[in-house]
């Protein structure tokens, strides 16, 4: 039996709070994996690949993983509850992040992207811990229990690279093989927190309404602008994250100082979730969603404003709050189109198409960055940022006619 809620408004902030914390604790530990692997892959790769050139296949592979996997951890969690799918998750991890370790002690690039990429599987539920978090909110706690838990990334973005710093020499002749075996003890300990958290079927308070069509439901405006405004959030933040240490790199700055600009952009990336979701309650969704876009927008003409380090910092951490706001804006966002009984296919779809644009933001940058250089990397984001501020425009002024009607 699910111990997904069948109502569409559940009320008990107290069980929501708690979720929330362990969800946040759960993405601390959990989320150091992607870290670990996208720090790690392409230098691994760039070990054991015979061509250097597929060096980074693995960190996409570990992309395309998550992508393909949304849809079906949706649908696992439907009939197995939010407990049992982390539970799953946990065990496919390990076995995913061993097979890893294992690739890197038998030097078999293969195999180690065979790990990476059933990694992603385990990547794609603890995407969904955000949403776990908003069963059992009430509707002004909702975002806010959404942002605690998008806290934990900030947590990950420490952990991840610490456990890289004291893990890789341990085992000398194999670098990098303990930092993933450090991987599987931290999706373990994960698995003993998120495991703990408390979705009950409560006291129904309304009529439940049958799921309706899938299709019927992605037609829905605001779906498709929550939609795209997360996945064009997510894609330009990894479209230009990716090529930014290449592009310092080539305009002449040190590996340091490229690797401190990603740190600064990761704090960037989380810390503004300590306040996002009161900025939501108070000022609406699609105000944080359109401050995120504007965020990326200054992110790009920073961009092209100059190849100083300085410019290469201020854009990246530009790019983190941008990232921020509009994401977490547009899951707010996505939590209203919906009722109970349809959130777990509907989740499933949009962390589809937003892992999927991911990969191929991902998988494109390098390639634009090394045909046209760091310039069209900085413009070619612009149309999309673009698109989403006149579908946010647009939904608002429907939203006060309707409310002047």
């Amino acid at each position: 039996m699910s111990d997904l809620p069948e109502t569409d408004h559940v009320v008990d902030d107290g069980v929501a709070r708690r979720n929330a914390v362990l969800l946040s604790f759960g993405q601390a530990l959990g989320g150091s994996i992607a870290a670990i692997i996208i720090a790690t892959g392409g230098h691994v790769g760039a070990m054991l690949a015979d061509d250097r050139s597929l060096a980074t296949l693995p960190v996409s592979a570990f992309i395309l993983g998550t992508a393909f996997s949304t849809l079906p951890a949706n649908i696992a969690m439907r009939y197995i509850g939010r407990r049992g799918g982390y539970f799953l998750a946990s065990i496919i991890g390990i076995c995913a992040i061993l097979t890893a370790a294992y690739g890197v002690y038998v030097e078999s690039f293969r195999i180690f992207t065979t790990g990476t990429f059933a990694t992603g599987g385990y990547w794609a539920f603890v995407q969904s811990y955000r949403f776990a978090a908003a069963d059992m909110a009430s509707d002004k706690f909702k975002s806010k229990a959404i942002s605690w838990v998008m806290m934990g990334g900030l947590v990950s973005a420490v952990v991840g690279p610490q456990t890289i710093i004291w893990t890789k020499d341990l085992i000398p002749a194999h670098v990098f093989a303990a930092t993933y075996l450090a991987g599987a003890v931290l999706i373990f300990v994960a698995m003993l927190v998120v495991t703990q958290i408390r979705i009950e079927k409560p006291v129904e308070t309304v009529v439940t309404t049958e799921a309706r069509p899938l299709a019927e439901v992605a037609l829905n405006s605001r779906f498709l602008i929550a939609v795209l405004c997360g996945v064009v959030s997510y894609s330009v933040m990894s479209f230009m994250m990716t090529a930014s240490p290449l592009a310092m790199v080539g305009m002449g700055h040190s590996h340091s100082q490229a690797a401190l600009g990603i740190q600064w952009h990761i704090v960037a990336m989380y810390f503004p979730s300590f306040f996002a979701g009161n900025l939501i309650v108070r000022f609406g969704q699609v105000k944080i969603v359109v401050a995120g876009m504007i965020f990326l927008t200054g992110a790009s003409i920073v961009g092209l404003s100059g190849i100083t380090i300085a410019h290469f910092w201020i854009s990246l951490i530009f790019l983190g709050i941008g990232w921020n706001f509009g994401y977490i804006g547009a899951t707010s966002m996505l939590t209203d189109c919906y009722r109970a009984s349809e959130k777990n296919k509907v989740q499933g779809l949009n962390d589809f198409m937003i892992f999927g644009l991911n990969a191929a933001a991902s998988l494109s940058a390098g390639i634009i960055y090394f045909h046209y250089g760091w310039g069209a990397i900085s413009a070619l984001v612009l149309p999309a940022i673009g698109i989403c501020l006149m579908s946010l425009a647009w939904i608002s002024t429907r939203n006060r006619q309707i409310l002047g009607a």
